[in-house]
């Protein structure tokens, strides 16, 4: 309860700041950097959500020492959410312990980013840069946790990719454990499995039965798809292609009927992407 009121009282003193440039210092950075992080409208707006606190420069970092923890400081967070996106509130609280290591994690202490969520092309926020797949690896950062759940949402709300999981009932939980791994959200095969723990064990699933039992329910109009043309160039994998256009490598795959990953150089593919 004592967290709940700490992070309310966060909520009202960064409301009221102004919002700030933020900058970085590094010399080289792959995008430009924006004033604040761009947020899209809610789906559901008919509902009231949350507002996020303006952007004021500095960094602020949530204290937290155990899984409970974190669950007691971010749970209405991802209920919100959840209310705006339709993203499982056990599945963002998952997602978040496990990639942040329950807030605990070296990335999350220099970034904010409780979701392992890298620059990725067009992004235009601060970032820094970590090691993971691969050493020094650019990862966005947030100078606030909470813009780091709703980038989140948006993240998985705006890629192809990911669609698919929206067309599974609100409080499926394992179908969306399940389904961020197929569509390539983590690597490692264990993925659902270990969100699905996380969900029982701490009783995750009892936020996503609150939000449904209050009426919410998120209806998303049909996205639109454009294809597109990539020519395969050196150091070209299909994993890199479908971090270029947010895709999962089975939907390329698929497209253009490969049987292999394998590429060659000038080799032309048919990217189906989501229309901006």
């Amino acid at each position: 309860m004592m967290k709940k009121i700490i992070v309310l009282i966060l909520l009202v003193f960064f409301a009221s700041c102004k919002a700030k440039k933020r900058t970085v210092s590094y010399s080289k950075k792959p995008n430009s950097v924006s004033e604040t992080p761009t947020m899209t409208s809610p789906v559901n707006e008919s509902k009231s959500v949350y507002l996020l606190p303006e952007d004021s420069g500095k960094f602020i970092e949530f204290p937290i020492n155990s899984v409970e923890d974190y669950i007691d400081t971010f749970a209405e967070i991802a209920q919100f959410e959840m209310k705006a996106y339709g993203i499982p509130a056990s599945i963002t609280l998952a997602q978040g312990i496990l990639e942040s290591g329950f807030g605990k994690s070296a990335l999350v202490k220099k970034t904010n980013n409780h979701f392992g969520i890298k620059c990725h092309k067009g992004w235009e926020g601060e970032y820094d840069f970590h090691d993971d797949d691969e050493k020094g690896e650019c990862f966005r950062k947030y100078n606030h946790p909470m813009y780091s759940f709703r980038d989140h949402s948006l993240f998985l709300t705006s890629r192809a990719r990911y669609a698919f999981l929206f067309d599974l009932d609100t409080n499926d939980y394992r179908g969306w454990a399940h389904g961020l791994k197929k569509a390539g959200y983590a690597t490692d095969y264990k993925y659902p499995s270990k969100l699905i723990s996380f969900i029982e064990r701490y009783d995750l699933h009892k936020y996503d039965d609150n939000v449904v039992n209050e009426g919410y329910v998120v209806k998303r109009e049909p996205k639109q798809y454009e294809l597109n043309s990539h020519t395969v160039v050196k150091g070209d994998t299909l994993y890199s292609i479908s971090r270029t256009y947010f895709v999962s490598v089975d939907d390329i795959m698929e497209a253009n009927n490969l049987k292999s990953s394998s590429l060659s150089v000038g080799q032309k593919l048919t990217i189906k992407s989501v229309k901006k």
